[in-house]
């Protein structure tokens, strides 16, 4: 005996498209209108956009994913100016996120070959991956992820860090930004 749902009501579509949204007047909608829009909501678009590079070109968006992370340090400097702990240590995690990634797309580690798979860098993924990258590499880049996931979670989660707490942590990840620019230049 099949089973039977109620039907919806029908689906009333709007007169005429709403001005200043999401849908224009002509019915397209620009690149910026489309980035903008996921990005009020949270979604990282930009994220989004570097991960579908980097299963395309994973040489371009380790590059790429190296400028992200030293816009990220520079803002870091800027909320260390300010004396935000909080924010400052986040960003440097986010630069640290970005240094892994960039390292993991360049070296094919067994870690980015499962975000291919999965669609997603997990957090495990990307400590995982810092381990693998240090048995080649060097400690730079396990000293690097464990300073920045400590700022994430007692400095931005937690907010229990203070600002030269943070500084400490920023020092260890500016070395594994270094590090890893010098790393993907001698790769070329």
């Amino acid at each position: 005996m099949a089973t039977k749902f109620p039907l919806s009501p029908p689906l009333r579509l709007p007169r005429r498209p709403r001005r200043g949204r999401f849908i224009r007047q002509s019915g397209h909608w620009t690149v910026e209108e489309l980035i903008k829009k996921p990005a009020k909501r949270g979604i990282d678009v930009e994220g989004l956009l570097l991960d579908a590079l980097s299963a395309g070109d994973p040489e371009e968006s380790s590059r790429e994913r190296l400028k992200i992370a030293e816009r990220y340090m520079e803002e870091c400097a800027e909320y260390i100016e300010k004396g935000d702990a909080v924010q400052a240590g986040e960003k440097a995690y986010k630069a640290a996120e970005e240094v892994v990634k960039a390292l993991a797309e360049k070296y094919r580690t067994p870690e980015y070959g499962r975000f291919l798979r999965e669609g997603r860098w997990y957090t495990y993924l990307l400590s995982m991956a810092s381990k693998t990258l240090a048995k080649n590499l060097g400690d730079w880049v396990q000293d690097g992820w464990n300073a920045a996931y400590d700022l994430h979670v007692w400095g931005f989660h937690e907010g229990k860090l203070t600002i030269d707490y943070v500084k400490a942590g920023v020092e260890k990840i500016k070395k594994m930004l270094n590090e890893a620019k010098t790393a993907l230049q001698q790769s070329q």
